[in-house]
């Protein structure tokens, strides 16, 4: 008896963490925040979101969103590698231009509460603090219109 084979069609040769990247995009471009959160809110999840895809194409490495300690209140709102630095990024949305930038709500008592966090997510990832440094995206977001973002890398120092 002869031993058949049954042929399949060849599969795209895409590589399986980009075709899971697409997957992931589409899905979080589709998610919606649940009903009930305040607009601020919800324009903050979306700029954080368009943050992230931003900094991927960037070529960054995102470990980690929204990090929270225990101890210190505030998050980070993205932790990344960025060749060998690890970054701290803050991403602050707006959805007009009419005060100042958004990267001035970065005032100095957020910067000091950034570096407390990123000192204890340091400790625990046993990282250096010279690998480190400090990033702000700015997201601008209107009705219709795709986002404008404006990333500044090592905004502020650990002083």
């Amino acid at each position: 008896m002869a031993a058949t084979f049954q042929t399949t069609t060849p599969r795209k040769t895409t590589p399986k963490s980009l075709r899971h990247m697409n997957w992931l995009e589409r899905w979080l471009h589709r998610a919606q925040p649940r009903e009930g959160i305040a607009a601020h809110l919800v324009t903050g999840w979306r700029g954080e979101l368009a943050a992230y895809f931003h900094l991927r194409r960037q070529g960054y490495t995102i470990v980690a969103q929204g990090w929270r300690s225990h101890i210190t209140p505030g998050d980070l709102d993205l932790v990344g590698w960025d060749g060998n630095h690890i970054c701290f990024v803050e991403v602050k949305t707006r959805t007009e231009r009419d005060w100042a930038p958004a990267e001035s709500a970065v005032d100095e008592e957020k910067r000091r509460t950034l570096r407390k966090l990123a000192r204890r997510y340091l400790r625990r990832a046993c990282v250096p603090e010279a690998a480190a440094r400090f990033d702000v995206v700015s997201v601008y977001m209107q009705e219709g219109q795709e986002p404008e973002i404006a990333l500044l890398r090592n905004a502020f120092q650990w002083k």
